[in-house]
This record gives C-alpha cells, structure tokens and sequence, in this order.
C-alpha cells in the first residue's frame, strides 16, 4: 500500500466519522487531484476509437455501414469518367490503356495512400474535414482570430494538445505562425476557401451523378432527345432536396446495402467484360504507358487529366464523413471491398473501349450485358442518389462548424435524427444547394462541362489539405522534418499537374466553382471580419469595475424582484452596453447573470465542464457570469433546458463558495500547497476587492482565483463544520434568495451592437461593413431566435459601433417587458416610498398604449455625451 492510498483511507475514515459524530453527511474529498478524473474521461475518449478495434464482428458491421455514407460519390465516378477524358473518340486503343494507367495510380496514390492511410488518422476525435484540421492546429497554436478564449479552456477533456521542446522545428513553426496577424488571416482564408469548394461539390456532385445515371434512358432510347435526361435530371433532384428536411434517420439503412450491390455489381461487370472483350488492359498496371501516354497525347493528353481526375472525386467527402465511423472500419472498407471493385469497373470500361471505341459517350451503360441492363440502371440511379445525400449532408455540417467558429451568417440549423447529433438540415442552404444545382444541371445540360467544373473545385480542396496536413505533422504530430518534406512533396507534384490540367478548362465549365466559391467566401470572410471587429470594439470598451463597485450594492437603481440574464460575447468583463442600460432605465433585477455563449476549436465540450461561473463584484451586488461552452458539433438545447442547467451550476457555485469560505487549515487541504492557501485567502478578502472566482460542475482546480468541486465518492448532502454554522446561514439565505427571484420572472436581455466603418477608411472596407455586413446582419437570425428565448420575456439593448468618433446609443424597446418592469417598480415604489422625483421619473418613462415610452428610447444624439465612465 502507498502513502497515496494511506492518505485515501484516512480521509474516508475522517468522513465517516464526521458523518456518524455530528450527522451532517460526506465532506468533499478535495484531497484528489484535478488530473486524475479528467484523465480517466481523456483516455476513455481517445481509447473509444481503439475499444472497436478489438471486435472484429463489430469492425466488420461498421465498415459496412461507413459503405453508404462514405463511398458513395467515390463510387459513382465510373459513371462519367472515360467520357469526360475523351470527350470526342478515341483515335488510338493505346490511349485507353495510357489513361486506365493514369486512373489505377492516381487512385492508388491519392484515396489508397495519402487519405486512407494518413489524412484520415489527422482526425479531431473521429472528426474529420477541413475545419476539424483548422481546430486542430488552433489549440496547437494561437492562430485564432478571435481571442475569446481563457486559460480554463485548454483544462478541458477534450481540449488536448501536445508541448514542445523550445529549440524543436515545431515551435520554431508555431512562433513563425503566431508572429504576424497576416499569417492567422492567410492561414483562415486557406481554410475558407477549402470549405467553399466543399459547398461547390454539394452543388456538383448531385447535378453530375444524377444526370450521367439519367442519361441511361437514352442509351436504351437512342431516338431520346438529350432535353428529357435533363427534365428527368431535374426532377430526381428537387425531390432529392424537398425530402431533406425528413432527414435520413429512417431510410440512412438502406444506404450501405445499396453502394455495397452497387459496387459488387460494378465490379462484377468489370469482370466479364475483360474476360469477354480484351485482357490486355491489365497491363496499364505498369507505370511505363503513363509515360508514352503523355508523349503521344501531347497538350491533349496533358488537358484530359481532367476528366482522369474524377476517378478521385468523393476523396474530400471520405475524409469530412469520417465522424461516425473508427479510421479502421474506413481503411477496412475501401481496401477490401471499394479499392479491387473500382479497379475492375474501370479496367472492365478500359476492355470495352479497345473494341468499341465509339461508344465512349456512354461508356458504362453500353458495357452493361443486356440481360441485366435495367436492373443495373436502377441501381445505379439509387447510388448516385445516395451519393449526393452523402455530399448534402456533409455540406450542412461543414457550414455548421463554420457557423460554430464564427465564420458564417446566422442560420437555422435543425437536428432531424435523436440518435445521430451530425444528421442535420440546414433549410436556407438546401434550398440555395437546390436552386445552384438545377440550373447547373440545366445549365449546361451535358456531363462534359460539369466534370471540368467538378475536377475545379476537386483538385483545389485536396491542395488545402495539403498545405494543412504538413502544419499537422508539424504541430500535431510532431514528425522530422524528412517526412514531412516527403509527403509534401509527392502530394504536390500529382494535385499540382492535376491542377494545371484544369486550369485549361476553366472556360470550358470550370468558371463555376470558382464563382460559387468566391461567393460564399466573400460572405464568410467579410461576416468573419465583421465579427472581429465587434468583438474588439467590446473588449475595448468593457466596464471597469472601479465604477461597477462605485455605484454600490443597489448599482444606483432600485432593484426588482426577478433575474437579468444579460447575453454578451465577453467571457471576461462587464460589457459596455450594460452601463447604457442601467443609464436609461430605472431599475434593474435584483440578480444580474452575464450569459456569455462561445463555441472552442474542440468538436465536444463534455455536459459536465460545460458552464463556467463566477462572482462579480461583492456578494451583496447578486452579479455572476456564466460561460456556457460548446464544441462545433455540439447541440444548443432549448430554451428551457438551457436555463435549468444555467441557474444548477449557479446554485452549485454559491455552495461550493460558502464551503471554502468555512474551511480551515486542516490536512485535508494540505496537498494543494501555497497555491490554494493563496486562493482560499482571494476567496476570504473577496468582498473587500471585488475577486472573481471560477467553478465547474465537476471538476477541481485550484488557482489563485478559481475554486471547483469533484463529484463526492458519497451521494450524501454537502456540509459544513459546527464551526461553519454562520458561512452554512449566508449560503442557505443566498440560495433561498435565488430561488425567489428565479420564481418572480427571468428576463433574457440581448446585446447587440451594429458596426460601421470610418469615414476615411477605404471604399472596399466602407461597401464590406457598411453593405455587405449590415445586409448579412440583416437577414440572418436574431441571437434571441438562436438561444431560444421566448418573446414575450425578451429586453433587447443595442448600440452603433463607429470608431472614428465616440459611441452612439440607442435602445430596442420591448413593449411588453417594460411594462412588466415598470409594474414590478411602482409596487417596490410604494413599499419604499420613494420620493415624488423618483415617481415622476418612473411614470415619465412609463410604456404608452400605442407601444411607445415618450421618447426616452429614442437614440441618443450623435453630439450628446453618454453618462458613461471613462476608459
């Protein structure tokens, strides 16, 4: 037994005593240590990927399940491939063979190797896609734009990074990043415009595997014109995107059954054509007819990699859809069942074509044996269906960790399935998804034009990864300098000639990615900067507490029954705009809590260290803020649900407070050392100076001003010593007063603050925040619609953000609360009997039928100084 275990049992058997001797329950066994539950949690997290590993039934179910959310646009590029390379006939069976060459390796070097076996093992807790890498790298480096985290964040679960040595390449890598600011908006921009592109294959991938499985009628229906594939394009797509918002819960099980028919049947058909038509293209397996492809193509063998690259479209979505399944399951599926059918289909294609080189319009169907043409049409349009549900999906979850990290306007995000939180409907994206789609596919109305914008926006989102990979493996993963060199390296050379092959096609239909995608770029960067700049101007004008605390316990107003959550963006400080509203109006509520909601670069903040609390301000002041912290795949609950887990760690706070007030020196805090002894003494003069202190819901740290519980290893009440009768008072009377001003109504007060740019700053940067900004601000959801909050207990104060000259104030009155407000004072008035200055001021700003309050809500003049401390 160790003197760790000794100190265990001595102090169970001192709480035992303690709780047979004066009957007052289990004392909090402050004696363990922060790391020891967080540890546990930390591994039993990064371990639930390895746990699945251990069953071989269960690898196996998941990675057939991972077939039909993972595989489905890498598996419908069979479909158009060939044609898009030789979009006239072919002139040489040669070039067959050169190009079948191309697609065996690049599939081999891209999907096979760079993605399965090392992007993928790049994820973010099983999370995947590019802002999952960007997470990464920000809590590796402080390269987020947004400085609106705190110390306490990187304590949490799964907020884990990794140190470096001083004089280590990795941070010399991570000091030459956080350098210059240029160098976090370069880095974020390289980011955006991965996403962007990601958008752009939602909006692609559905127009080209709908419309090249469409075009199977006409192969059977030579005299069919071209416009009815279309007409039959469009409708399976706007039924595809009408059914979005039933989601995939009930029908997502059909999904892996129908890509695993669809790939064994492809494979299948690879079979017997090489059997039936020419044997010989199994020799594109040597390198060397790559080589004398090129030098017989020429320019035309160097622009038809475009049309060879499709062959890897559906890479990008392997990588983003990766959040369901283990690395293993997705290795396990691609390299058994996905990696040999594709070889197969294409050389079956590549066999077909030697003999029938006029057929190369619609390769895949012609090569279909007749007897088992429509049953393979029929399963083909139900994988290209189920391709693009997976890219949809995927494009809704990449916009809402967009949305989570700041970087895309307000939407409405609605969870369709109970049991999966990443199956999710983005409504006003589906619908823009749908419009984009249809008048791609009708558009352009051919399979050729598409593929040249579809390889576009390809090519560009696997450079993005690139460039984010090799910071992984440089902060992350720490590797030599060799390796990474090496990775880099060989990826650069195949996407940077994927990508000059392009380039010539960008007239040719690859224009519109890059349009789509300069669009939504512009709106995530200019929302993106718009947000920076709010936020900086709120950490500049924050409230000092000297004035705070010089207003006194009543903050010069007559306080009313009730709770004020007050909605900020500031995780530390008073914000601004709580000065304006204690200046304009004539009470406030007799507890204040300053709600801040912030979203980490982490995908998951653990329910239990998900509310931060702390004491602003002396005790008699009731002030708290709260920091309720969320992870981008995290689901904001309801309203109600909200508010009961708020006002719990609340309640647990003001226990927990009254608890290290009372305690004494005794051994049972001996082990924290000089530290806590210095944060039980901030804790004890807390009143005098106005400290703030820390709590978690189950957690404990010790720190100079922070104090956090553990979960008790007994389910009894908390006490106190008999000599800890007076601090046990104050906190039963403190929690009795909570209760009844929780009971007399809680109103939920927004900020909100509107920017506009200088007067001498440029005419870009006037039309991005004047225009573009305030129109995106506009439309997009309100933060009470966002939060939840009902209307009719909704306060909402705003103020103008101009930087060339001082703030301008105006107030968004809600009828309805005011008067609300306005009864609770007058009844306070008459008990107190307040003065008839006082009342006439109170009726002065009394609410008028019409929804008016005379005047006193109307914005301040732009010359009129607020009464507001100076900073």
């Amino acid at each position: 037994m160790n003197v760790q275990e000794e100190k265990d049992m001595e102090m169970a058997s001192r709480i035992e005593m303690d709780e047979d001797n004066d009957n007052r329950g289990s004392m909090w066994d402050l004696d363990q240590k922060l790391d020891q539950p967080m540890d546990e949690e930390a591994g039993r997290l990064r371990n639930m990927y390895k746990e699945k590993k251990s069953s071989a039934l269960l690898l196996l179910r998941l990675a057939f399940q991972s077939l039909g959310v993972v595989y489905g646009d890498l598996g419908t590029s069979p479909l158009y491939v060939f044609y898009n390379t030789f979009p006239g006939k072919i002139e040489d069976p040669e070039d067959v063979v050169g190009a079948l060459s191309l697609i065996i390796y690049s599939l081999t070097l891209i999907p096979l190797l760079k993605y399965v076996f090392v992007v993928c093992k790049a994820n973010d807790n099983g999370q995947g896609g590019t802002f999952a890498l960007y997470s990464l790298l920000c809590r590796h480096a402080k390269i987020k734009t947004i400085p609106n985290q705190h110390r306490t964040d990187e304590e949490l679960t799964t907020y884990s990074r990794s140190t470096f040595h001083e004089q280590s390449f990795a941070a010399k890598t991570k000091r030459w990043l956080e350098r210059h600011v240029s160098r976090k908006n370069a880095l974020l921009i390289l980011v955006l415009v991965g996403t962007c592109m990601v958008i752009g294959d939602g909006i692609l991938t559905p127009a080209i595997s709908v419309l090249s499985a469409a075009g199977g009628i006409k192969v059977d229906h030579p005299g069919m014109s071209n416009g009815v594939v279309v007409v039959v394009a469009v409708v399976i797509l706007v039924g595809l995107f009408s059914l979005q918002h039933y989601g995939t819960d009930k029908v997502s099980w059909l999904f892996a059954p129908i890509v695993l028919v669809w790939f064994l049947v492809i494979g299948g058909i690879g079979i017997y054509n090489i059997w039936k038509y020419d044997s010989s293209v199994l020799k594109a397996f040597s390198p060397v007819y790559i080589y004398r492809y090129f030098r017989r193509g020429g320019k035309d063998g160097w622009t038809s990699l475009g049309g060879i690259m499709l062959s890897i479209t559906g890479t990008e979505a392997l990588f983003a859809d990766l959040s369901h399944f283990p690395v293993a399951a997705v290795q396990l599926a691609f390299t058994v069942v996905v990696f040999p059918c594709l070889l197969l289909a294409y050389s079956g294609q590549a066999a077909y074509l030697m003999s029938n080189r006029d057929h190369v319009v619609d390769a895949f169907y012609r090569s279909i044996p007749d007897s088992i043409y429509w049953p393979v049409f029929i399963i083909a349009t139900a994988a290209a269906i189920v391709a693009s549900q997976a890219t949809i999906t995927a494009t809704f979850s990449i916009i809402k960790q967009a949305l989570a990290l700041g970087c895309f306007p307000r939407v409405k995000v609605v969870h369709t399935s109970k049991k999966f939180l990443g199956q999710i409907y983005v409504p006003d994206i589906n619908w823009i998804l749908m419009i984009l789609c249809i008048a791609v596919t009708a558009g352009f109305k051919n399979q050729n034009q598409i593929g040249n914008a579809y390889g576009t926006a390809v090519v560009i989102v696997m450079l993005v990864t690139t460039l984010l990979m090799t910071l992984i493996m440089i902060l992350v993963w720490r590797c030599h300098w060799i390796l990474v060199l090496l990775f880099t390296g060989l990826s650069l050379v195949v996407e940077c000639t994927y990508f000059s092959a392009v380039l010539f096609k960008v007239d040719q239909g690859g224009w519109v990615p890059l349009v789509i995608a300069a669009a939504f770029l512009l709106i995530m960067y200019v929302w993106h900067y718009g947000t920076l700049k709010r936020y900086e101007f709120e950490m500049h004008s924050k409230v000092s507490m000297a004035w705070i605390l010089g207003l006194g316990p009543s903050l010069g107003l007559v306080r009313v029954p009730g709770i004020g959550l007050v909605y900020t963006e500031l995780a530390s400080g008073v914000p601004h705009i709580f000065s304006h509203f204690i200046t304009n109006l004539p009470a406030i509520h007799s507890v204040v809590v300053f709600v801040c909601v912030k979203y980490l670069p982490v995908y998951t903040v653990p329910e239990e260290e998900r509310f931060l609390v702390k004491r602003i301000g002396p005790k008699n002041f009731h002030m708290f803020r709260c920091v309720a912290r969320y992870g981008y795949k995290d689901l904001h609950k309801k309203d109600d649900e909200f508010e009961k887990k708020l006002f719990d760690s609340l309640f647990l706070f003001v226990r927990l407070e009254s608890m290290m007030e009372g305690c004494s020196d005794s051994d049972e805090y001996s082990l924290y050392g000089q530290q806590t002894e210095r944060s039980r003494e901030g804790l004890l003069n807390n009143n005098g100076n106005g400290n703030t202190i820390t709590s978690y819901a189950d957690t404990t740290i010790s720190s100079v001003d922070s104090i956090v519980p553990v979960k008790s290893p007994m389910q009894g009440s908390m006490t106190v010593r008999s000599s800890e009768h007076v601090s046990s008072q104050t906190e039963t009377d403190e929690l009795e007063f909570l209760n009844s001003c929780r009971d007399a109504g809680v109103v939920h007060i927004l900020g909100n603050t509107v920017v506009r740019a200088r007067r001498e700053s440029r005419f870009y940067k006037k039309i991005a925040i004047d225009y573009v900004y305030a129109f995106l601000r506009k439309i997009c959801r309100e933060h009470s619609v966002i939060f939840n909050v009902p209307h009719e207990s909704l306060l909402n104060v705003g103020q103008v953000n101009v930087p060339s000259s001082k703030p301008r104030w105006y107030v968004y009155p809600m009828v309805n609360v005011k008067k609300a407000v306005a009864v609770r004072l007058d009844t306070v008035a008459k008990s107190e009997k307040l003065s008839d200055q006082r009342h006439d001021r109170n009726q002065a700003r009394q609410c008028k039928p019409d929804g008016t309050n005379g005047g006193e809500d109307r914005p301040v003049k732009a010359g009129k100084k607020p009464r507001l401390p100076s900073h």
